[in-house]
C-alpha cells in the first residue's frame, strides 16, 4: 500500500486540474496563436506563469486504483501489475483467464 499522503497529494491535483485546466488551455491557445499581437501573448505567458504548478495535467502521477502503488500501472485496468495479478487469480478482473499449457 502506497503511502496515503502521496496517494492525497495526487487527489488534490486531480482536483486541481479539473478547476483550473480550462483557464490553463485558454492561455495557451492564446500563446500559440501566431495571429494574436506579441504583447498579448507575452501577457498571457505572465499569467499562465502565475497558475499554481499542480494545475498542469502532466504533474498527475497514474497511479494504482487498490493500492496506490505508482509503478508497474495498466492504463486499460487502472492498477498496479501486482493488484491485477491478485485480482486476476481470484477470478475478479472480467475477461483475464489463468493460463497453463
Amino acid at each position: 500500500m502506497a503511502k496515503k499522503s502521496a496517494v492525497e497529494k495526487n487527489n488534490k491535483r486531480k482536483r486541481i486540474v479539473a478547476a483550473r485546466g480550462a483557464r490553463r488551455a485558454a492561455l495557451k491557445a492564446i500563446i500559440a496563436d501566431k495571429n494574436v499581437a506579441m504583447e498579448e501573448r507575452f501577457q498571457a505567458v505572465l499569467k499562465l506563469a502565475q497558475e499554481p504548478r499542480d494545475s498542469a495535467k502532466i504533474r498527475i502521477r497514474n497511479r494504482c486504483e487498490v493500492s496506490g502503488r505508482p509503478r508497474g500501472y495498466d492504463r486499460k485496468l487502472r492498477m498496479s501489475r501486482i493488484a491485477l495479478r491478485d485480482l486476476a487469480s481470484m477470478g475478479q478482473v472480467p475477461g483475464v483467464v489463468k493460463s497453463s499449457w
